[in-house]
């Protein structure tokens, strides 16, 4: 059998990834859906029924020395984390998770909760490519302009619904249309469960629909080891821009891995 070259690497990623994006319409991060909230707090288990046929999903961790805020990794590997904001069609998810499993990469997924309401499978695809999930708030709201009830109900709503899908609650919260959470939200993140926020220190600005070509001139401009990277489910340009974004890393001598991985 031939030696496979970094060219033919690159050759088929792209290949399964335009054959992906054929068809595929870019649905975004949608802020509408049907209010849902959480009747009882990730802490309380009556409100969970486990999940059968598989094993529990890794929980959060608390990282020692690191804020209760982590936007990178301080720890100098070569590694940096792609984090995805779990929303949209979910062909463009299985098309970005494929193209990641490809070059035997590992992502984050940070899920809305009713995106899984409404996708319950892809929660469990998620872990089964060796990836992580999270928690991304139920509906994808401003949760740092709500009220504390409002936003427990957010948080607590999602997690509720990791847990039945996964049976953990997911391994970080990321505030939804944030960047960073305000206090309150990331004292409600505590007491339900996530020792920290998971913020990022690269924003690729794939939900602007740039184009693939600048998505990844904006993360190639950014990242360095450590990173922690913002990309979105949902849009084709993102699912296109994949397969050169991972050879920069590769060129750069970056792997990608889970966050949890880049942390510990």
């Amino acid at each position: 059998m031939g030696r496979v070259t970094t060219a033919d690497r690159r050759s088929a990623l792209r290949t399964g990834a335009g054959l992906a994006v054929a068809g595929t319409l870019a649905a975004g991060c949608s802020t509408s859906g049907p209010a849902r909230s959480a009747e009882l707090r990730p802490g309380q288990s009556s409100a969970r029924p486990a999940p059968t046929e598989h094993s529990a999903a890794p929980g959060p961790r608390r990282f020692p020395g690191l804020p209760a805020q982590i936007t990178h990794s301080p720890r100098g590997r070569p590694e940096v984390a792609l984090t995805f904001h779990g929303q949209g069609d979910p062909a463009t998810a299985v098309a970005l998770l494929e193209t990641a499993e490809r070059a035997h990469a590992r992502i984050t997924v940070l899920a809305v909760g009713s995106w899984l309401d409404e996708h319950p499978d892809l929660a469990r695809r998620v872990l089964d490519g060796g990836h992580e999930i999270g928690n991304h708030t139920l509906n994808h709201r401003a949760v740092n302009a709500m009220s504390e009830a409002e936003a427990a109900a957010e948080i607590n709503g999602c997690a509720d619904r990791l847990h039945r899908l996964t049976g953990s609650i997911g391994s970080f919260f990321r505030p939804s249309q944030a960047k960073e959470a305000s206090p309150l939200v990331e004292r409600l993140a505590r007491s339900a469960g996530y020792p920290h926020v998971l913020s990022y220190d690269v924003d690729s600005l794939d939900y602007t629909s740039p184009g693939p070509e600048a998505v990844v001139r904006t993360v190639g401009g950014l990242v360095r080891p450590g990173s922690v990277v913002s990309l979105h489910f949902g849009y084709a340009d993102t699912v296109a821009a994949l397969p050169a974004l991972l050879d920069l890393l590769a060129r750069r001598g970056l792997r990608a891995v889970t966050t949890t991985e880049l942390l510990t």
